[in-house]
């Protein structure tokens, strides 16, 4: 039976993953963490001394890795700054439902859609947005040379994989029939497609001319990027700032403030930079909350994301040419091992030490704000047990053969798990050693990888290319708002870090996109079967589902934020 899906009826669930897919990656990216705030006197605001006219201070405590054109960026800092410059298409609402914005659509099928732009859009360069835009991003993502991370969300459109590969001079799924007009051709009908659709044109005129093999490095993406949101780019100085102004004919209308500034500051100086009106907004860390807290002229919001932290494991490498994960690497391979040190880990101690309790225990890697998030009850709790934790090694045959106290593999040789964590704040180096105490206390002898925590963007790049010293790793994801999970764990993933391949998951991953998926009850099963599944092979340990924290001075109004994150922000405004 056909459905008709068209702009005024949005698909249940919508989502791409943030990175974040908008997002994207947070692997590593560490986010523990409605306006109600009444009006304070200009004495109990603090000083302005970062905010000029219309000027917004955004604080970040990581560098961004400088990617400034969304089909290129990995991290959230990038990500977030991008939201800036850059606008997708379509967008997602409060509800995590996909709605028109650029652009809208229709289609009988799910299989073959056309989109309408809205005339008039303009590119900061004064360029208007046209439908060749957009393909020029598809064909960027799909191309050869192309070394970024978004060639899933194109990879579904029919002639994709052959443009890829060097067969077709063309993606022919996606055809242009005016300026405002194009019709896109998937592979088959999957119930997500739009939601896992590449969403965000890129400006051909300004990059054209440049081999995509360069594109990653070049000023255009780097330097000086072009996009239609509500800034633009003013100045970047590489690892302390990027300066953005506002784009005065925004197709949603001129924005309120007149400048952004995303300054990079050390993690210790947040608090102090918010109480003396240093900076204006920020995500914070948890335990920066009690204090600040106390700032009369700083307002805390707390937002159930998208966001969860865990430990992942090695179990292969990515495969980048045939793009699929091998499992070639054992020291993994025992599910009781994995399970063992999950009961280990003292999680509410972690998360009442190092995360002044903002974070939900959980034992899922789906945020519980998706629908199809299964019910704790239909899990196995791994609770802090470290008896059991001792039980399963012994019944793996990890024994302590000489005495030391530690124990042996299953072979009899030593057993040392390399543990890695990226750098950030005081309280990664305490609670890193908490992890490896934790192991320790059951008897599996824990280093720390290279000897030290390692730095962000350095850590993400180890994770792309299987460094060995990551043994095991934590790091933490940003999702979006398509529940679909295939993006960080089917063995086709470039972002399942941890390579692992299972049959039965991949299955149950592609059935939750099949056509009997259009059925939302039967979609939802799928994926709560697969999620008791992870649930009992561990692939990796879900830690504890994150809070957004954020740090706003109270002059700064019309604020939103949601699920997503910060949104909206041509209507941000400070308040006089």
């Amino acid at each position: 039976m056909k459905k008709k899906f068209s702009f005024l009826f949005v698909l249940i669930l919508a989502v791409v993953f943030v990175m974040a897919a908008c997002s994207g990656d947070t692997s590593g990216e560490d986010k523990e963490e409605k306006d109600t705030t009444e009006e304070k006197s200009n004495d109990e605001k603090g000083s302005d001394a970062s905010s000029e006219e219309g000027q917004l201070t955004y604080a970040v405590d990581t560098a961004p890795e400088g990617l400034f054109v969304p089909g290129f960026a990995g991290s959230i800092i990038d990500s977030r700054i991008n939201d800036l410059i850059h606008d997708s298409l379509i967008s997602a609402n409060e509800n995590m439902e996909y709605t028109p914005h650029v652009a809208e659509w229709e289609t009988e099928d799910n299989k073959v859609f056309t989109f309408k732009l809205k005339e008039g859009v303009k590119w900061h360069n004064g360029e208007e947005l046209t439908m060749e835009d957009w393909q020029f991003a598809i064909e960027v993502l799909a191309h050869p040379d192309y070394d970024g991370p978004r060639f899933d969300y194109v990879k579904e459109i029919e002639g994709a994989e052959e443009f890829r590969k060097g067969d077709a001079d063309t993606v022919k799924g996606f055809e242009v029939k005016d300026d405002y007009t194009a019709v896109i051709t998937f592979n088959e009908a999957k119930v997500n497609n739009l939601e896992n659709l590449w969403t965000n044109p890129m400006p051909k005129a300004e990059l054209e001319d440049i081999p995509v093999a360069d594109l990653s490095s070049a000023p255009e993406v780097r330097e000086n990027s072009v996009g239609f949101g509500p800034f633009k780019v003013k100045e970047v100085v590489e690892g302390e700032y990027v300066s953005l102004e506002r784009f005065d004919d925004y197709w949603q209308g001129e924005p309120k403030l007149s400048e952004v500034l995303i300054k990079v500051i050390d993690p210790s100086l947040t608090i102090g930079a918010l109480q003396n009106g240093e900076i204006d907004f920020m995500e914070i860390r948890p335990d920066d909350v009690e204090e600040l807290e106390t700032l009369d002229h700083v307002r805390i919001e707390e937002q159930e994301g998208l966001g969860y932290s865990y430990i992942g494991f090695r179990f292969g490498h990515y495969d980048k040419e045939n793009r699929t994960a091998v499992a070639d690497y054992d020291k993994f391979k025992s599910k009781e091992l994995r399970q063992a040190m999950f009961y280990a880990l003292d999680r509410e101690s972690l998360v009442d030490s190092y995360l002044n309790g903002k974070a939900t225990i959980v034992n899922t890697p789906i945020p519980s704000v998706h629908w199809i998030v299964a019910d704790e009850s239909e899990l196995t709790q791994y609770d802090y047990d470290p008896e059991k934790a001792k039980e399963l090694l012994d019944k793996a045959g990890y024994k302590d053969v000489d005495g030391d106290g530690f124990v042996e593999d299953p072979d009899g040789e030593k057993f040392v798990v390399k543990f890695g964590h990226y750098a950030g704040p005081a309280a990664f180096e305490g609670r890193t050693q908490a992890i490896m105490q934790n192991w320790e206390d059951v008897g599996i002898k824990t280093e720390l990888a290279t000897g030290q925590l390692v730095e962000f963007n350095t850590y993400n790049e180890m994770k792309d290319n299987d460094d060995e010293n990551l043994e095991v790793f934590f790091g933490a994801w940003s999702v979006g708002s398509d529940p679909d999970p295939s993006g960080l764990w089917h063995s086709t993933s470039e972002w399942n870090y941890g390579r692992w391949v299972n049959e039965e998951s991949d299955k149950l991953l592609e059935e939750g996109l099949s056509e009997k998926s259009f059925e939302q009850d039967y979609r939802k099963q799928v994926y709560i079967d697969w999620q008791k599944l992870y649930n009992e092979e561990l692939p990796g340990l879900p830690l504890w589902e994150n809070l957004d924290l954020y740090g706003i001075n109270n002059h700064i109004q019309g604020v939103t934020i949601d699920a997503t994150g910060p949104r909206e922000f041509h209507e941000w405004y400070i308040e006089k």
